[in-house]
């Protein structure tokens, strides 16, 4: 793709594996300087070793000092922000119904905080580029997905909520929101890759019935989305949910 991004300051939090680091990738083939950014230090640097010329900041994003330190690391490094994409979260969790109070918090702050943390720390220098942000949600939150964490689920639904009402006042100076609900994605590691693992043929038979294109996502799916989202090419895109499930998503 030609996205007209060259030169561009990219941050992507939560990305030296997955669906981040696919993310980081595509950035970085269009010409981005990147920021890459994990808790763990050694899958942090075998992620930068990948991508010649870019810079791995660790820290945790769900506390918010951390996500100022990220954010004054770029600022240090390359004098500019121009994009950030808050890719921290999991759906790992308890079963539907044994949720409890210490278990919302860890979810929110990896699926909503993270996010949150990350925008509030970015603002000023995105405002200044009139950058972008994009967010990496979930189908769980735009439809109840059978046997998925109510507290996932729950925490991807606000942070939904979150990019659609923040789109006005960001819109204001300048920066423009949205995010990519992706579905069923598979990579080395993953819940579906473990699943298939477990029962190929189960998870052939939820795909088939359930998604239309019956098949599972892959994380350069999602990041070519989040790259055009990124990209002059959307200028007119904010405030909105793309949707990247194959066709699973009825409502």
């Amino acid at each position: 793709m030609n996205l007209d991004l060259k030169g561009k300051v990219a941050l992507v939090t939560g990305s030296s594996r997955g669906i981040g680091f696919s993310i980081a990738r595509g950035l970085y083939s269009e010409g981005c300087s990147v920021v890459l950014n994990g808790r763990n230090e050694n899958s942090l640097n075998n992620a930068v070793e990948q991508l010649s010329g870019t810079l791995g900041v660790c820290g945790d994003v769900t506390n918010p000092k951390d996500a100022k330190n990220l954010v004054q690391n770029v600022i240090s490094a390359f004098g500019q922000l121009d994009i950030v994409i808050c890719n921290v979260g999991s759906g790992s969790s308890v079963y539907p119904g044994e949720e409890n109070l210490e278990e919302w918090k860890r979810v929110f702050e990896l699926n909503l905080w993270s996010a949150t943390n990350i925008v509030e720390a970015a603002r000023k220098p995105l405002a200044a580029t009139k950058g972008v942000i994009v967010c990496v949600s979930s189908i769980c939150g735009l439809e109840v997905i059978h046997q998925a964490p109510i507290t996932y689920s729950t925490a991807k639904a606000a942070l939904n909520a979150y990019v659609r009402g923040i789109a006005r006042p960001l819109g204001r100076q300048g920066i423009r929101i949205n995010a990519v609900a992706p579905g069923n994605i598979v990579f080395e590691g993953s819940v579906w890759s473990r699943k298939i693992e477990e029962n190929q043929r189960s998870v052939q038979e939820m795909l088939q019935e359930n998604v239309s294109l019956g098949s599972l996502g892959t994380p350069d799916d999602v990041a070519n989305l989040v790259c055009y989202l990124a990209s002059p090419k959307s200028a007119f895109a904010s405030g909105a949910i793309w949707t990247i499930d194959g066709g699973q998503v009825r409502s």
